[in-house]
């Protein structure tokens, strides 16, 4: 026994000593300036680390090296004659590494002959006057409550409502998580997370491993014309490239799982690959120890990204992305676990794509995509108690993209962008909805889904940006799509304007139509749905930017949002049928008989206090006040699902040095409505039977929750390791997740979201 104290004391001793003495080399930044019209290098740009003299100049092919830089987090700012500067934040510099930080510039219209030397720590809302926010990597990894899910961090947003902790669906603006969009280097990539729910955006657990982000832009409403097919918002994802000299990898331990990254040169110092995967550990956790039936989901994902760099104007990439997950459940784990439905779910879904970039000597550049992408759902779900089965989803969902994006400067003043998209869509349902009594007690015949639909979507856009004088710009486009399945053809005028009043106040508005097909699935179960028309969305928004400091902005927002043409059904009158999932569970059960007739309503005012990090401390607040609302088949206006109507978070970190970081979020949100059950009928029928007089007339609780998060890294010669801990709920607040109808004990019921959860993680780089 003693032997066995004093070699565990040698270790903590040589393991304190290594930490301690965190032996390292220094590492170096490197990266391209570029214009930003044209994507041409810009030579003899100059890069220097705030706050000291030490920087570097770009060469004539617009790269630039800082070496020997101590690792730390830096800020850097990049100038130029003739351009407006920028300071990039969170610049993280690891020891032995290169650490690569692209830039482009935007020519300034301002006449100078001088350079400024302080950049801007917040991107030109001339560029993309929409509702927009940027996030880089550092922001989004070491966000509180986040772990590493990029949806999750916009839960601070003003413009993102707070319904659920289990699923990280964005509620944009009053909107459904069917109302988003994501792309990815040009990509469109239908969801981007495990477990998805089907013909939506939602789910419980992001698939994007943050390492590959290079950064995000998140528009809440009034995006530019060459995003479609969208109603909300639109997150953007840029993935970084690989490390073009050397191996470099990277070893993860989290709560979502553990995993791998690597990157080096593919072929030559013109090429890169970056390669990710990870997997779920709980599912191995439950069979080591052997706790009976308790459910452990597993899932997987794999994503890489090559990149050639064929000559000075001309880079190819080629991405993959990838989820694998499985969740089965017995009738025996559900009568331990009280639960109402058990049965088996398994999702597979990838997306494989091509970007060819070009640019047009200095007058502009293209971007043309081409990918593929399947979704495979084979789900049996059975009520517990009785065995009957509820639902059999046998699904497979496919589609060919090709995107194509043109952007060219004329003159000084002005640029026009042009395009086309299109998708050809062919899917295949085996699926199956077995009799049951809908939420209102009605009873529903047993149906069977077996087509297999196709259709062929094309979308053109154009868009013009003018700046008659130095301060103001007007951006004015126009969208048209045509769907050939149910035969539509759309129209989306959009406009936006920004006025720059002084050097810290930018007023800025927006408005335009939006369209939003009606998903294929929905629309293939009868002829009459085939005829169903795209839904709209009307845009009209109008916000100020007011630089407190140059590192601090106020934003102020009032939005509305018109809906109409949404589809609605006649036999249930008052329900509104794209918020089906949150009250039946089941996402687009048969409907016979649909109609174009649904219409809703979204307005509100939203703060936002953006800090960025320009020393030690960072920080976000938000408020926002907003109203959501639909009328249905009856016409009487009822509150949409997501109306929180107030919300408030704050947000913020401290970093003393390098080595140490201390962060925290506190989100609180007004409840959301529901309908309640009537409970005489309930417990007659022993299923939940909700009162059809007061539908969203009940809200839950008020929602708060507290998550707090600490970091420290530590460097040694030539490798890094983080270790994080982070406590979600951290005062344990009860926030109640749904009211449900208990068949064990024939009444109301309650689930709450998560309580006091820790989470650890480590990062082990070298």
């Amino acid at each position: 026994m003693g032997s066995h104290k004093s070699t565990l004391i040698a270790l903590l001793i040589l393991l304190t000593s290594l930490l301690q003495a965190q032996q390292f080399t220094n590492g170096s930044i490197k990266g391209l300036i570029s214009d930003f019209d044209s994507k041409q290098p810009l030579i003899g740009a100059n890069v220097v680390i705030l706050g000291t003299t030490t920087g570097a100049a770009s060469d004539v092919n617009g790269n630039y090296t800082i070496a020997n830089v101590s690792p730390g987090t830096y800020s850097l700012n990049f100038s130029y004659l003739g351009y407006g500067a920028k300071i990039k934040t969170d610049i993280v510099v690891k020891p032995g590494r290169v650490t690569k930080v692209d830039l482009d510039l935007k020519e300034s219209s301002i006449e100078t002959d001088s350079i400024t030397v302080t950049g801007s720590f917040f991107e030109e809302r001339s560029l993309s006057p929409g509702s927009i926010i940027n996030y880089s990597y550092e922001e989004i990894r070491r966000a509180p409550g986040s772990a590493g899910d990029v949806s999750r961090i916009l839960l601070s947003l003003p413009s993102v409502a707070k319904v659920n902790d289990q699923n990280n669906g964005l509620i944009v603006r009053g909107g459904s998580p069917l109302e988003n969009g994501f792309i990815i280097d040009n990509i469109e990539v239908p969801n981007i997370n495990h477990f998805p729910t089907h013909a939506s955006s939602g789910g419980p657990i992001g698939m994007i491993n943050v390492d590959f982000i290079k950064d995000v832009n998140f528009s809440s409403g009034g995006f530019s014309t060459k995003y479609g097919d969208k109603l909300s918002s639109i997150m953007e994802l840029q993935f970084r490239e690989g490390n073009k000299e050397e191996f470099n990898g990277q070893l993860d331990l989290n709560f979502s799982g553990f995993g791998f990254v690597g990157e080096g040169p593919f072929v030559s110092t013109n090429s890169s690959w970056l390669l990710s995967a990870r997997r779920s550990y709980l599912d191995l956790l439950v069979k080591a120890i052997d706790i009976g039936t308790s459910i452990a989901p597993r899932y997987s994902d794999y994503q890489f990204k090559i990149t050639f760099d064929l000559d000075n104007s001309n880079k190819l990439t080629f991405l993959g992305l990838a989820g694998d997950d499985e969740s089965i459940s017995d009738f025996k784990t559900a009568e331990e676990n009280k639960m109402e439905v058990y049965g088996t779910q398994r999702i597979y879904e990838y997306t494989l794509g091509s970007n060819w970039r070009r640019i047009w000597g200095k007058i502009g550049y293209s971007n043309t995509s081409i990918s593929f992408t399947e979704q495979n759902f084979n789900e049996d779900y059975f009520k517990a108690g009785t065995h009957n089965p509820i639902l059999k989803n046998h699904s497979s969902e496919n589609s060919i993209k090709i995107r194509n994006l043109n952007h060219f400067q004329i003159g000084k003043n002005s640029s026009f962008e042009f395009g086309i998209d299109g998708q050809y869509i062919f899917n295949n349902y085996n699926n199956r909805y077995y009799s049951f009594n809908n939420v209102l007690g009605n009873p529903v015949q047993e149906f069977s889904f077996v087509k297999n639909p196709s259709t062929i979507i094309a979308g053109s856009f154009t868009e013009f940006s003018y700046s008659p004088i130095a301060d103001l710009t007007l951006t004015t486009g126009l969208r048209t799509d045509i769907h050939s399945y149910s035969e539509n053809l759309t129209f989306d005028p959009r406009l936006a304007v920004t006025y720059k009043i002084n050097d810290v106040t930018t007023l800025r508005g927006s408005a335009g139509i939006f369209h939003q097909r009606i998903p294929l699935m929905l629309l293939a179960q009868t002829d009459n749905n085939r005829k169903l028309s795209p839904a709209v969305a009307t845009h009209f928004i109008l916000g100020l930017d007011y630089l407190l400091t140059e590192s601090t902005k106020l934003s102020v927002e009032i939005y509305r949002k018109n809906y109409s043409k949404f589809p609605v059904d006649e036999s249930q009158p008052g329900l509104f049928i794209i918020d089906e999932i949150f009250y039946e569970n089941i996402f687009y059960s048969f409907h016979e008989n649909l109609k174009s007739k649904g219409k809703a309503v979204s307005y509100g005012i939203e703060v936002l206090l953006h800090k960025k990090l320009a020393e030690n401390f960072y920080g976000l607040a938000s408020a926002s006040y907003f109203r959501s609302k639909y009328k249905a088949f009856d016409k009487i206006e009822y509150n949409r699902i997501f109306d929180n109507r107030i919300m408030f978070s704050i947000e913020g970190g401290y970093k003393p040095n390098s080595e140490w970081e201390f962060s925290l979020r506190w989100i609180f949100a007004g409840g959301i409505p529901y309908t309640p059950f009537d409970i005489a009928s309930s417990k007659n029928a022993n299923y939940g039977i909700i009162d059809g007089s007061k539908i969203n007339d009940s809200r839950y609780p008020n929602y708060h929750s507290l998550n707090v998060r600490f970091d420290k890294r530590f460097s040694f010669e030539k490798t890094n390791l983080i270790f994080y801990l982070s406590v979600w709920n951290a005062y344990n607040q009860k926030n109640i997740a749904h009211y449900y109808w208990n068949g064990y004990t024939n009444k109301q019921d309650e689930i709450f979201q998560w309580m006091l959860l820790p989470i650890f993680g480590l990062e082990f780089e070298f």
